[in-house]
């Protein structure tokens, strides 16, 4: 396979422009990938891609059959609501395209498991999307904690709090799924415990609630522990229906507690904070890493090294699933009110699909 690699967008979950403006445009620029259509229901959505990628209307396609029928691509980047998920990677692996689709990888584990096993059984190669971990400000924190440059980790904090307790604010079919701060939020936070950690989830205890001015007829509050093989613990807190978004989309609170120093992270801003006992924290800025690409942009630049076998994605397939069982494991143990073992889950349900 030669650069650019040819790859068909697979929309209609409301992120699609928001990709076609300001992630794609990077990535084209790099002559790695080139988009050869755009599949969206939404016709102002299929205008602004045609304005943001330089489409003609001939490359746009109210679904992705159409699209693939159509036009010769090597990948397919689907952006869809993760219910669509499964019926579309099967749809392209059916065209002899490679995925790389968006988190969560699927809306439960049963079909997560399917997707894992057909693609198993397929020749094509597919990742997920976790931007999360490969965003700048938190590869920054990572790599300190992976340095070991303050010591041995204690264990982790996590918070991602919004505003969007009204039907609609977040996309609107979270609001009818049933743990939607877990499977659509937290999935990510995961991720992070897995990369800060370097270990594996070994229980979690999850609850989750909706408040009930919360426009959601699933749970938008959550709150989860997380113990790591390696006895690293994790603690996360999300919330769709507070009175404001404290640490919204992309500027989330992180805090890894080492023992020689916390590293914080809050509003993308990171900080060293030491001290003696009950004396103010000594508080020094640390600088963020710097590189071309972050975030999505970077995970479609190194997803098209990897169809072309140059390297190993991190978010391959493989890599990622334990995130998408610790996430379905919490909302299992929200659902029961009980501790869930992750590795004995994801054996039961992967044995089950």
């Amino acid at each position: 396979m030669s650069y650019p690699v040819r790859f068909v967008i697979v929309g209609s979950g409301g992120s699609t422009a928001q990709w076609c403006r300001g992630v794609l445009p990077k990535v084209i620029a790099t002559n790695k990938a080139m988009p050869v259509a755009v599949a969206d229901e939404n016709p102002e959505t299929l205008r602004q891609a045609q304005e943001s990628l330089d489409l003609s209307a001939q490359q746009c396609f109210t679904n992705a059959a159409q699209a693939f029928d159509a036009r010769r691509a090597d990948f397919a980047l689907i952006l869809a609501p993760s219910q669509h998920h499964e019926q579309l990677v099967d749809l392209a692996l059916r065209h002899d395209l490679h995925v790389l689709i968006d988190a969560p990888l699927a809306d439960t584990m049963p079909s997560a498991c399917r997707v894992y096993k057909q693609v198993r059984d397929s020749d094509k190669k597919l990742a997920v999307l976790m931007a999360h971990r490969y965003d700048q400000d938190k590869q920054t924190l990572l790599r300190l904690v992976e340095a070991r440059e303050y010591g041995t980790l204690n264990y982790v904090s996590a918070r991602s709090l919004h505003n969007c307790r009204g039907r609609g604010t977040w996309g609107r079919l979270r609001y009818d799924m049933p743990n939607p701060i877990l499977v659509e939020n937290a999935v990510h936070h995961f991720d992070l415990f897995r990369a800060i950690s370097q270990s594996e989830p070994r229980i979690v205890h999850a609850v989750s609630w909706n408040p009930p001015w919360g426009d959601f007829r699933g749970d938008s509050t959550a709150i989860a522990v997380v113990e790591m093989e390696n006895g690293v613990h994790c603690v996360y807190e999300g919330a769709a229906a507070n009175a404001v978004t404290l640490n919204g989309w992309g500027k989330e609170y992180l805090r890894a507690e080492c023992i020689n120093g916390t590293l914080e992270l809050n509003r993308r801003e990171l900080r060293l904070m030491r001290g003696e006992s009950f004396e103010e924290p000594r508080i020094a800025q640390l600088p963020l890493l710097d590189q071309p690409l972050w975030a999505n942009a970077w995970l479609v630049d190194m997803f098209c090294d990897y169809i072309n076998d140059a390297v190993k994605a991190p978010n391959r397939l493989k890599e990622v699933f334990p995130s998408m069982a610790l996430t379905f494991a919490a909302a299992e143990s929200a659902r029961t009110g009980r501790a869930v073992d992750v590795q004995a889950y994801l054996k039961e349900q992967f044995k089950a699909a």
